[in-house]
């Protein structure tokens, strides 16, 4: 009987964001496995204890960001987990976008400025403002070209907190097609979603956003499907993944472009997708058997 933390976040007193998780641990616990849904930073757990510790739902982790990646590394020298530490380390930091693009997949056009600066912003269209650390467009605002100033001033915001920022042209074609998510799990595409455009204009940028709106299943094209496997394999030392979303979005010229890789604690969407439950339990328990 292979025991199998699902590691998320401690919600306190709130119920848990996560509508996956208690599904996903029965099921577990159905197929014959002991599933435990633990806090990541719980410091009484017993990591050791775990054939497998599969990172589901850390969502608050963005605000403590080197504290998960240590938090990664140590259950990583104990047991095994899914996705290993190393890739943690590399995917919480958006920058490996950079990484991406050097690859030669085709990657949303992104320039990063960190603290200390200048303010460089694009003239004559619509852009994006957004940390490298950050999870459900915590801190992202869009930006027409008058809206300069207020932009400025997010930055400013953003690098007294010691952040660095990632600018983006506005990728219209959201607005048409939204963003499209395709989920693999176990080597394998799971099933894919598609939402709309999460920043309206004149939302602040520290307002609360609905990360996934209008969300509904989707049937990758081709080339989505290209796109995705590119970034998968560009991923570096070729680890060995559990899972994987590729966030996907159209360029002017109509080809997907990849908006984000998440390797860390995507949403599976699950319950909107309730048949991919059965290949998601069978690739946990086959990685915790290893």
């Amino acid at each position: 009987m292979p025991r199998i933390a699902l590691a998320t976040y401690d919600p306190g007193a709130e119920p848990n964001r996560d509508r996956d998780l208690p599904v996903l641990e029965r099921a577990l616990t159905d197929a014959g496995a002991e599933a435990a849904a633990v806090a990541w930073d719980d410091i009484d757990v017993d990591w050791a204890g775990f054939d497998l510790v599969v990172i589901r739902s850390t969502w608050d982790y963005s605000w403590r960001a080197e504290e998960f990646a240590a938090w990664a590394e140590r259950v990583g020298k104990v047991t095994r987990v899914a996705n290993p530490a190393e890739v943690v380390r590399w995917n919480t930091d958006k920058r490996y976008l950079g990484d991406l693009t050097a690859a030669g997949v085709p990657v949303v056009p992104t320039r990063y400025l960190a603290p200390g600066d200048a303010a460089e912003l694009p003239d004559g269209h619509e852009f994006v403002v957004k940390p490298t650390f950050g999870a459900g467009a915590r801190f992202a605002a869009r930006y027409t070209p008058g809206e300069r100033e207020t932009a400025v001033r997010q930055l400013a915001r953003m690098h007294e907190e010691g952040l660095t920022a990632m600018v983006q042209p506005y990728m219209a074609g959201i607005d048409v097609a939204g963003e499209r998510a395709l989920q693999f799990f176990g080597g394998r595409l799971l099933h894919a979603s598609r939402k709309r455009a999460v920043l309206s204009p004149g939302t602040a940028y520290d307002a609360d956003k609905v990360a996934h709106p209008d969300l509904e299943p989707w049937t990758p094209t081709p080339g989505e499907l290209a796109v995705a496997e590119r970034a998968l394999e560009a991923v570096p030392g070729t680890p060995d993944l559990l899972y994987a979303r590729v966030d996907l979005v159209d360029g002017d010229d109509g080809e997907p472009r990849l908006m984000e890789l998440e390797l860390v604690e995507p949403n599976l969407f699950l319950f909107l997708h309730p048949g991919s439950l059965e290949g998601v339990v069978e690739a946990v328990l086959a990685a915790a058997s290893r």
